[in-house]
């Protein structure tokens, strides 16, 4: 049964809840505010952890120590750029979710983890596919937007979860992290890391979906002075889901190893292999100008017989030498490489060209449920990164002034090769009484190989000017180098530029617990106009360098007392980004800019936790506009298509005392309207979802054993999660239904 969404009318309660949500979190909050240092996420600190432990200590003037475990106070994140500082110092939004975080919801991949921060939605997830994600309303670059251990990576695979200590996520424009990158932000992934104790744990985990996981996580020391240590994680997984005909499998294999080769010298190697095979799930779309109901049951490409897997596989690895040197100084030297293989494969609907007004309709199905059916291969796609950064950090006095210095230089190649992609018609079909049809094996088109060369120069510098006052300087020079020819070689085009981007912030310490900053940044993206000339005058000319710029005010605040341990931030954010016209010409255009995106909201975000009790929270107030388009002036205004106007998370956990080490947790997570089409004609119902889990030590066997019980949409709750636009097509993707997972680590 389908249902007609209109544009609703402008409604006061959901932005006095909005409002009353914020107000009763920072008032309640800001009561119990007292001093030194924060909680952990809630999350992690009722879940019970496998037993790891620090590495093992050396001299304060050696090498910082290295860390495994969930950390108890505030962290610090590399992907901010000031590593050593935790991110209650820094004047950057950022949050870590960590790997006892990602085992409690049974996330396998990033975008299972999306409903632990406010800051963060969909972007395009389907089932059986690789991850997009948005962040602060802005789709992240799978190509430029992601790194592993603060090395780039491209994300355009599926990276397992299994052997990751956290995963970073830093909010707003990137200038000073990345050489290009679109302005929602950065994800870092960080290993699994030797323990400092003997860690053997297996876990054994199903759903009711039919899947089952078994996975390892091995660690130690040895040698004479135990001063080699190891990693093992390794994992094997049959993907079942509530959809039909989508049975896979994924496996993950990873070591880790570090070498202490004097209190002042550490080598850490880490190797890491991964592979799935998954039908991927093409998502609905409009019935003409009605919104169908959200079957998380329907697969519209389940019986077609030659309907292929898509395979994805990675071999990634990374080499990092650190040395200690006299004054608290320390230089550093890190390679990194990865080789991805990709077989694309997708029945994939777009459009219809049955539409009775004979007219064919290209971004939605026909109304009576008709649509066009294409067979899209292609294989042995070849995505490589290789990437090698020098890095010099420490600390320096000049005039009474302390500096906190770090100068860095990254060099990457990145190089994409393809062969013929198959994109078929092969006919007509219908929702509700589909159809078989045999492949097209006439059809391949050709495809673009590219390669990207980028050498990048960064300086950052934070001045202490008195023990409340900082200011905190970086700047970023980059050279890039790009070139891209048909897969036959011809059609070819190049590229160079010089970029740089500056970032700057002031901090205020209040009192040893609350901070308020201000920041401005700059991030930037370089396009080329498509290689078309049936769409583009000035087929594949470079344009200029597209920099987008952001303003950021915000206070963090955290204490600990009797009374319990609190850890809350609030940022208001503005951030500008031109855009151009290169995904809106139908016919003969010239590529250029056209107006920008307009992006400005409220961030917060809360942990707390007294006694029994843990609960987190976080909210985004999201307003994003197009401005200034001259090709499509009647979207000026208007939000864009798939971006929430508020997002909102609640997470609690509860430890019962009649019944020693039972841990209750709960997560309630809130996402408002979206626009399905620009126009704002239909709009995206906003949606609720409420999840709950319980945690249990026991023996069995004589071991220590953690049980887990989950359950996800607890409420059955159905929805559409959210309607991408690719291509001018636009998709619909349910939420899946309730869930049961059942889980048992298991500590040797």
């Amino acid at each position: 049964m389908a249902f007609l969404y209109t544009k609703p009318p402008v409604k006061r309660t959901r932005t006095a809840i909005a409002a009353t949500f914020l107000i009763a979190s920072l008032a309640s909050l800001q009561a119990q505010a007292q001093s030194t240092p924060p909680v952990q996420n809630p999350v992690q600190a009722v879940v019970p952890a496998p037993s790891t432990a620090q590495s093992p200590q050396v001299p304060p003037s050696a090498l910082k120590t290295i860390t495994v475990s969930e950390r108890s106070t505030s962290p610090g994140a590399d992907i901010t750029g000031f590593g050593d500082t935790p991110l209650a110092r820094t004047p950057i939004s950022a949050s870590v979710i960590g790997s006892q975080q990602i085992e409690a919801t049974g996330a396998r991949r990033l975008a299972d983890l999306l409903q632990q921060d406010a800051s963060v939605s969909d972007a395009y997830n389907a089932v059986g596919y690789i991850d997009y994600v948005t962040m602060r309303g802005f789709v992240l670059d799978n190509n430029y937007n992601y790194r592993r251990e603060g090395m780039p990576i491209n994300a355009n695979t599926a990276i397992a979860l299994d052997n990751k200590e956290s995963v970073e996520l830093l909010k707003g424009t990137s200038g000073i992290q990345a050489g290009t990158s679109a302005p929602g932000g950065l994800v870092n992934y960080t290993v699994k890391r030797p323990t400092n104790t003997e860690l053997r744990s297996a876990r054994l985990e199903t759903h009711s979906n039919g899947g089952l996981l078994l996975a390892t996580d091995l660690g130690g020391h040895f040698g004479t002075e135990q001063q080699v240590g190891w990693r093992f994680n390794a994992a094997s997984e049959s993907l079942r889901t509530a959809t039909p005909d989508t049975a896979g499998s994924r496996r993950l294999l990873a070591l880790a190893m570090d070498l202490r080769i004097s209190k002042d010298a550490l080598l850490q190697a880490e190797l890491e292999y991964s592979s799935r095979s998954q039908p991927s799930v093409p998502g609905l779309s409009l019935l003409g100008n009605t919104l169908p109901a959200p079957n998380p049951q329907l697969n519209l490409a389940s019986n077609q017989a030659w309907a292929q897997p898509v395979v994805l596989q990675g071999l990634t690895g990374s080499l990092r030498f650190e040395q200690a040197l006299s004054g608290g100084w320390r230089w550093s030297a890190q390679a990194a490489t990865q080789r991805l293989k990709s077989d694309d494969r997708s029945a994939f609907p777009f459009g219809c060209s049955s539409d009775p007004s004979g007219n064919y309709v290209g971004d939605r199905y026909c109304a009576n449920g008709d649509f066009d059916l294409y067979q899209f291969k292609s294989d042995g796609e070849r995505r490589n990164t290789n990437a090698l950064q020098l890095q010099l950090k420490g600390s320096a006095e000049a005039l009474g002034v302390k500096h906190d210095l770090s100068l860095g230089l990254l060099s990457s190649l990145h190089a994409e090769r393809f062969g013929l992609q198959a994109y078929n018609y092969v006919g007509t079909s219908n929702v509700n009484n589909l159809q078989s049809f045999a492949p097209d094996p006439t059809g391949a088109d050709l495809s673009t190989n590219r390669t990207e060369r980028s050498t990048e120069l960064s300086a950052t510098d934070s001045i202490r000017w008195t023990p409340r006052l900082s200011t905190w300087l970086g700047l970023r020079s980059t050279r890039l180098q790009r070139d891209s020819a048909k897969t036959d070689g011809s059609a070819p085009t190049s590229y160079s530029a010089t970029l740089t981007t500056p970032w700057l912030a002031a901090s205020y310490q209040l009192d040893p617990a609350r901070m308020v900053y201000a920041s401005y940044g700059q991030g930037v993206e370089s396009q080329v106009v498509p290689n078309r000339p049936d769409l583009y005058s000035n087929a594949g000319v470079p344009l200029p360098a597209l920099k987008s710029t952001q303003w950021e005010l915000g206070i963090k605040s955290s204490s600990i007392a009797s009374e319990g341990r609190l850890q809350w931030s609030a940022a208001y954010f503005h951030t500008v980004r031109p855009m151009s016209n290169l995904n809106a010409c139908s016919s003969l255009c010239t590529g250029a800019y056209d107006g920008q995106a307009l992006h400005q909201g409220l961030e917060t975000s809360a942990q707390w936790a007294q006694g029994a009790w843990t609960l987190g929270s976080g909210l985004t107030l999201l307003h994003a506009v197009r401005e200034g388009s001259l090709l499509e002036p009647q979207n000026n205004g208007l939000r864009p298509v798939n971006v929430p106007n508020w997002i909102a998370r609640l997470q609690a956990g509860y430890r019962v005392s009649a019944l020693p080490g039972l841990q209750l947790t709960g997560s309630l997570s809130h996402e408002g309207n979206r626009a399905v089409l620009p126009d704002q004609f239909i709009m995206l119902p906003a949606w609720t979802r409420l999840d709950a889990g319980l945690h249990y030590p026991s023996t069995l066997a004589g071991y220590k054993a953690n049980w887990t019980l989950g359950i996800d949409n607890l409420l059955d709750a159905r929805y559409f999660r959210e309607s991408p636009s690719s291509y001018g097509h636009v998709y619909l993707f349910p939420a899946a239904p309730r869930t049961f997972r059942l889980g048992i680590q298991v500590n040797l």
